[in-house]
Formats: structure tokens, C-alpha cells, sequence
């Protein structure tokens, strides 16, 4: 993922890095992204500095101009323009309000293989977004992710409030680019967050089912229902997680909520989202604090394995096959993840 749709407007030059490469994002007038390298092949010049003309990017350093292909179709003084005078495109695709990048071979760029966000362009779903910056690498967070048992200590006054989250253990089903976890929390207590903001008060069926997707997105269902009580109180939602690295050691983190329509209105929007962003910010507080730790002992014995990590293992050997393969086939851009982390 390169961002969220709503990040790259009809006027924006749009500059991310994604995998140590700096990127442009923009629109043509009909509204259809385009990235492009953003580094002018003439002085290396950002060409998000530059403006757009139609389709193009004209490079505000000493004027080039390249089209959505990357091809520069003007050089400022020249009668012709080499071939060679160019810049790389990216094969891009937008869907379910998510953009998404292809950094490999162009010629092995599969759209299938993007993740079906639905209830993020579903008329029955409302949902909120919102980006975070993490000082450590994607593997990390994804470890964070795959083992919900964590909600029971680093979420205790947010998403998380007993501990028979980490006791339960979760039903773990692997494919060839995926994980699926499954973990149902009985006749336990609502977490904090559910209390507050959505009027869960007695004991509650938590389950939580989610697909974790090569490289590094989450597409979680969340259900609580009330004990006891078929028609009382009930939670569902949708929450879409996507990482991409930046470099080998900070990440781009996007992720969403969203809800059925029934919570339309734009108070329990905002309740839904500052419980989220005081949550995540919680990940990202022990996250960086390990990946500190890490840096700071790199002679330290090796990770310890528990039982929990059961659905963190699987993922991890799903992306060392992954990598294995494309390795073999000659893709460089992910020989040095392996070893990440």
C-alpha cells in the first residue's frame, strides 16, 4: 500500500518513500494516479518540487518534462530528447479507498493479489482511517498483529481489559500467502473501549477472525455479543491494517475502522477513532521501545518462542517461501527482508 486514496487530492504532489525509494504520487485530470520516481534523472531534483501540466510533471529545477510513463517529452533547449532521459514509472491501482504500488517487475504486477477491503467502499459500512510513522522495521509490527494475546497487557485500559484474551488459544490455518487466526473469548469481560463508547456493560462472546496477507495487511472481523441475551447489546466491526516499509527500519503504518451504518453519526465517528488512535499509539510505544532495545544489544541471544507465537511463526515462514521464490527469479527488491528484524 502507498496510501490512502484521500492522500493524493486532484492538485497534490504527493512524496512518500516506500521500500528506500522515493516516490511521486499524483492525478491526472480525469482523477487516475500515476507514480512516478521522484528524482529528476537530469540533477536529481525532487519532482515533487516541480508542478503538474495535465498528465505531466514539469521538473522546476531546470524544466524537464516527463509524462506518465516517465519519459521526458521536454528538455528546455534541445531539438530532440534522448530516449534514455527518463524517469521509472510504477504500475499503480486504486481500490477500496487504498492505493497500491507494484515496486517489482513490472511484467509480474498482478492486481488479483490486492486484499478485498469491501466495507471500505460498502454502502452498508462507515468507516475511519488515519496513518502512523513507526521508528522500526515491518516485521515487528506484523509480529504485534499475529498475536492478539498482547490485547490482555499492552491494551489493559483500551481494546484489551482481561487477561482471558492471552489465556485463549487461537485456531491458526495457513496458505501459501497467508495466515488466518481465529481466536473466541467466552463469557468474558467488554474491554474498556466498549464500555465507554458503545454501551457494553455486562459479560460479553468476544471473536476475533482475521486473514493476515503477504506482505503485510490485516483484514480483521470483530464481533462481542451480550451473554445471554440475543437481543441485547452487539458489536460488529471491520478493521483493515495495512504496513509497508519505508526503509529497513521505519514503516509506514495505514489502518481503518469501520462499522455498520447503524453508528452514522459523526460524534461516534470521532469516539471510534480517538479509541483507536489512543490504542495504536500504545503498540507503538512498546514497538519502537523493543526495536530500541534491539539496536542497542544486536549481540543479544537470539527471540525466545512461546506458544502464542504460533500464528507470528507461520507468517514469518509464508514470507521467507515468498522470498525464497522471488529470489530465485532474479527480484532483488526483497532479498534483503529476510533477514529484517
Amino acid at each position: 500500500m502507498a496510501a490512502w486514496s484521500h492522500e493524493v487530492g486532484s492538485d497534490t504532489l504527493f512524496e512518500r518513500t516506500l521500500l528506500g525509494e522515493p516516490i511521486l504520487l499524483y492525478r491526472d485530470p480525469a482523477g487516475q494516479s500515476i507514480a512516478l520516481t521522484n528524482r529528476c534523472c537530469h540533477r536529481h531534483a525532487p519532482l515533487s518540487l516541480g508542478r503538474k501540466e495535465a498528465d505531466c510533471i514539469r521538473c522546476n529545477y531546470h524544466g524537464l518534462k516527463f509524462d506518465r510513463t516517465g519519459r521526458c517529452v521536454e528538455a528546455p533547449g534541445q531539438a530532440s530528447v534522448p530516449e534514455k532521459l527518463c524517469v521509472r514509472a510504477w504500475p499503480m491501482v486504486e481500490r477500496h479507498n487504498w492505493l497500491w504500488l507494484w515496486m517489482g517487475d513490472a511484467v509480474l504486477a498482478d492486481p488479483a493479489l490486492i486484499p478485498a477491503a469491501l466495507s471500505l467502499d460498502h454502502p452498508d459500512w462507515k468507516f475511519v482511517s488515519d496513518y502512523l510513522h513507526y521508528q522500526a522495521p515491518y516485521l515487528l509490527i506484523c509480529d504485534n498483529l499475529l498475536d492478539f494475546s498482547h490485547l490482555s497487557y499492552v491494551h489493559a485500559n483500551t481494546l484489551g481489559g482481561s487477561t482471558d484474551i492471552a489465556e485463549s488459544r487461537p485456531q491458526v490455518t495457513t496458505s501459501a500467502r497467508s495466515v488466518r487466526v481465529q481466536r473466541f473469548i467466552p463469557n468474558t469481560e467488554p474491554s474498556p473501549a466498549q464500555r465507554q463508547h458503545h454501551g457494553l456493560n455486562g459479560k460479553v462472546d468476544r471473536t476475533f477472525v482475521y486473514d493476515f496477507l503477504a506482505p503485510a495487511v490485516m483484514l480483521l472481523d470483530t464481533r462481542s455479543e451480550t451473554v445471554g441475551e440475543p437481543e441485547g447489546p452487539r458489536l460488529h466491526m471491520h478493521s483493515y491494517q495495512a504496513l509497508t516499509p519505508e526503509t529497513e527500519t521505519t514503516t509506514h503504518y495505514f489502518f481503518s475502522q469501520a462499522h455498520q451504518t447503524g453508528l452514522s453519526e459523526p460524534q461516534d465517528r470521532k469516539r471510534i477513532h480517538t479509541a483507536l488512535l489512543a490504542a495504536f499509539a500504545e503498540d507503538q510505544h512498546i514497538i519502537q521501545a523493543q526495536f530500541r532495545t534491539m539496536q542497542a544489544s544486536p549481540g543479544a541471544e537470539s527471540m525466545m518462542p512461546i506458544a502464542a507465537d504460533l500464528a507470528l511463526t507461520q507468517f514469518r515462514r509464508v514470507m521467507s517461501q515468498l522470498i525464497d521464490t522471488e529470489s530465485t527469479a532474479g527480484q532483488p527488491l526483497v532479498r534483503a527482508e529476510k533477514n529484517m528484524a
